[in-house]
């Protein structure tokens, strides 16, 4: 895969989690900053860390689940592996200005 493919991909990985939402919170992942990291590889596995508002989140199945279908559908993804993580712990100034803004913390 080249470089041009990756960047392709990891645009259009942005573009699909900015339309997941937790169903409690009128804001999308991308812009909570639950998403910590995403990488693809040569062979075109996509592999995301991200975290959750709270460690006991109701929706956390919902909304990883929501973000796998997404990302699976992005052409040159051949496998997609979310992985949770609580290191570091979220907190609100994770979130983009747009999303504070949204939510009243500015």
């Amino acid at each position: 895969m080249t470089s041009d493919e990756r960047l392709k991909i990891e645009e259009r990985v942005v573009e699909l989690l900015k339309t997941v939402y937790d169903p409690e919170i009128p804001v999308d992942i991308y812009n909570l900053g639950l998403i910590y990291k995403i990488d693809v590889g040569d062979d075109g596995d996509l592999h995301v860390d991200m975290t959750l508002t709270a460690p006991n989140c109701p929706a956390s199945d919902f909304i990883v689940d929501d973000a796998r279908i997404k990302l699976e559908s992005i052409e040159g993804v051949k496998s997609v592996d979310i992985n949770i993580v609580f290191d570091p712990v979220w907190d609100k100034d994770m979130m983009s200005d747009e999303a504070k803004l949204d939510l009243g913390f500015m």
